[in-house]
This record gives C-alpha cells, sequence and structure tokens, in this order.
C-alpha cells in the first residue's frame, strides 16, 4: 500500500510539473513578459549572446523559483515521509546545487552553440544543432564515469574476491573484459539500491551500491550483473545510440517547423528573436509527449530482453525473481501500476510482467538456484 501511494503522489506530482511549465512558459509568451524582458536586459548589457544567456538564466531562475515548493515535497519530505532518504535538509540543498553546477557547466556551450546554429543557419538550424547534441552525447558516455559521478559519490575497487571473479567471468561471457568493477556510496543520500554498466571504450564502468552489496547474496548480485551486461550483449547500448539519434534528429526537425509556422501567431518577427524561443520550449513539451511512450515501449523492450540474458546465462531463475521483488519492495517500486500509466510513463516494465516473463522464458522446465536460503519459484505458475 505505501509503494502504491509513493509512486502515485510522485506521478501526480510530475503531472502537475509538467502542465505547469507548459502553462508558465505558454503566459510567459502570451502576456508579453518574453519581450519585456529581453527589453529589460538589453538595456543592461550588450550584444545578443549575452542578452541571450542572462534570459535563459532568469528564465531559469524564476522557474526554479516557482517549483521550489514543490521539488521540496517531492526530492525531501516525501522521501524522508517514506524513510527512503538519509540526507538532512542542508545535504539535500547542498546535492541539488551541485547537480545544478554541473548541468549549467555542461549545458552551456550546447546552449552558445544553439544560438550560433539559429543565428547562422536559420530555418536549417535543427541539423547542426542535432550533429553536435549526438557528439556531446558520446563524449559524455566516455566522461560521466571517469569525472561526472566522482563528484556525486566516492567509486571504489569492490574488495570481495570472490564476487569480482564472478562478475569477470560473466562479464567475458558477454564478450566484454571489464575491469572497473566498482562500489558506489549510493547510501549516503537513500536507502534504495542500484546497480550500473555504464561509460563506453577505456571508461567502461560495473556499478554496484553498497546497499546493494550489504544486502543482497552473491547469486543474486550476479544476476544483476547479468541483467546490466545482457544490454550490452543484446547490443542495447549501439541500439539505444542509434534510436536516440533518430529520435533526436527527428524531434529537433518538428520542433524547428512548427516553431517557424508558430512565430508570427504570437507576435514575432523573426526566429532568432529571443523573447520567441521560449516557443521551442512549448513545442518541445508537446511533440515529447508523443514520443515518450513509444521510447518508453522500446526501452521496455531491452529490459525483457536482458532479464531473459540474465536468466539464460546464469541458470539462477531464483535468484533473479527473488532480486526483482526484493529491489521492488527496497525501491518502494509499484509492484503492478495501472496498465495505461504503465505504458505512458514506465521504461521498466512492472515486476508482474516481468516475472511472467521471465518465467514464460524459462518454458516448464524448473531451474533451481544453487543457494539453498533462495526459494525455488515453480516455472508453471503466472
Amino acid at each position: 500500500m505505501n509503494a502504491k501511494k509513493y509512486n502515485n503522489t510522485k506521478l501526480i506530482i510530475g503531472i502537475a510539473k509538467t502542465v505547469l511549465s507548459f502553462i508558465i512558459v505558454l503566459f510567459f509568451v502570451m502576456s508579453g513578459l518574453s519581450k519585456s524582458l529581453e527589453l529589460l536586459l538589453s538595456e543592461f548589457v550588450s550584444g545578443d549572446y549575452f542578452v541571450f544567456i542572462l534570459f535563459v538564466i532568469s528564465a531559469g531562475m524564476i522557474i526554479s523559483i516557482i517549483f521550489s515548493p514543490l521539488n521540496f515535497y517531492s526530492g525531501f519530505v516525501l522521501e524522508h515521509k517514506y524513510n527512503l532518504s538519509n540526507q538532512t535538509f542542508f545535504k539535500w540543498i547542498f546535492e541539488d546545487l551541485k547537480e545544478a553546477a554541473v548541468s549549467f557547466a555542461i549545458g552551456l556551450p550546447i546552449l552558445l552553440f544553439f544560438f550560433f546554429s539559429i543565428n547562422k543557419f536559420g530555418s536549417m538550424w535543427w541539423l547542426p544543432f542535432a550533429i553536435i547534441l549526438f557528439v556531446v552525447s558520446v563524449i559524455l558516455a566516455r566522461i560521466i564515469p571517469v569525472l561526472i559521478l566522482p563528484l556525486f559519490y566516492k567509486l571504489t575497487p569492490i574488495e570481495d574476491e570472490e564476487l569480482r571473479k564472478r562478475i569477470a567471468s560473466l562479464s567475458e561471457s558477454a564478450g566484454i573484459k571489464v575491469q572497473n568493477i566498482y562500489k558506489f556510496n549510493m547510501s549516503k543520500d537513500t536507502k534504495k539500491a542500484n546497480a550500473a554498466f555504464t561509460g563506453i571504450g577505456k571508461s567502461k564502468r560495473i556499478l554496484l551500491s553498497d546497499t546493494l552489496l550489504e544486502n543482497y547474496s552473491h547469486d543474486e548480485i550476479e544476476t544483476v550483473v547479468a541483467h546490466e551486461l545482457g544490454h550490452y550483449e543484446k547490443k542495447h547500448i549501439t541500439k539505444n545510440i542509434i534510436i536516440g539519434t533518430v529520435f533526436s534528429f527527428l524531434t529537433l526537425f518538428i520542433i524547428a517547423g512548427l516553431y517557424e509556422i508558430s512565430i508570427e501567431w504570437f507576435g514575432f518577427n523573426s526566429i532568432t528573436q529571443i523573447a520567441a524561443l521560449p516557443l521551442l520550449v512549448l513545442w518541445g513539451m508537446l511533440v515529447g509527449l508523443v514520443l515518450s511512450p513509444i521510447s518508453n515501449m522500446i526501452s521496455r523492450g531491452f529490459e525483457y530482453e536482458a532479464d531473459e540474458y540474465a536468466v539464460a546465462s546464469t541458470g539462477k531463475l531464483s535468484a533473479f525473481i527473488n532480486t526483482l521483488e526484493k529491489l521492488t519492495e527496497q525501491n518502494l517500486g509499484d509492484k503492478e501500476p495501472h496498465p495505461v500509466i504503465e505504458w505512458f510513463f514506465y521504461s521498466h516494465p512492472s515486476i508482474k510482467k516481468r516475472i511472467n516473463e521471465i518465467f514464460r522464458f524459462a518454458g516448464k522446465t524448473e531451474m533451481n538456484t544453487e543457494n539453498p536460503n533462495v526459494k525455488t519459484y515453480d516455472i508453471k505458475r503466472g
């Protein structure tokens, strides 16, 4: 019951923030406040690029102030109410500020290139911008495990030699040589648990949260890692890059077209007019509303395939199902969300559907785990 209430509350807040964001930006444009802000900033600084950056910062700060009560409730109060957070109020503030600083450092060059593109290439601005976004995404995939994650978590090589050997063996079976197997101190922020396969090239990392290592058996952790490696073996990383690139180009192409069509509707003269740029946000939200369920559907399909790989590569069906159920309990996941909610919002299938698919994959042959402490499931269930 707590899990259902927790997830429904998060969902309602998320929807409310999206709707409110759209209304605020629409009002900002239609009321003339966007033009007024541009004129005001032009009196203090010269140069379109400086006006543009100050315009974005000012609008962002206004939005942040408006949403601060909702963000505080969803990010701090709610997490403590359901006993999921380990953060003090000042620690929560500090982590938020740190995240904002990193986002600004990454986002500022991207924003400047966007403004350069729209002024240099006119109606075709979306094409060079989409290309640079692809390049940035590849660079970030390389540097996030090495430079950015350490800003938020302490990464240390796992000390459990037996577990390390198991994971190394699984990695080799999946065709990956990963020497970097790290523990990260997720418990400094939350009681939730997680694992991830991240990075490309020499920055590849297998990351296991301390909350996972401390509360799960070797068999259970092995199946979690096998699931993450399944994404690599099934080429989901490559597919996601391709799909993400296609979606990015398509989305920007559609947004650019709609933006140019709607300029006159709102009384603007040019697509390069700074006060008109919030229209891109409005169209981006609407296009995202259409494409998001498609992206989530693809993601859920990848999750099913990774689950199948985890069972096939380890032979530990019971341990894997135990792990999924324990993770759902620990992270307070909704075991059975409404089908429409799951279809639209969930990038991962619900635990009930995942388990049923695992049983379907395993067929009618019962698979027992090597760990006598892990309960065995009857494959005919579900």
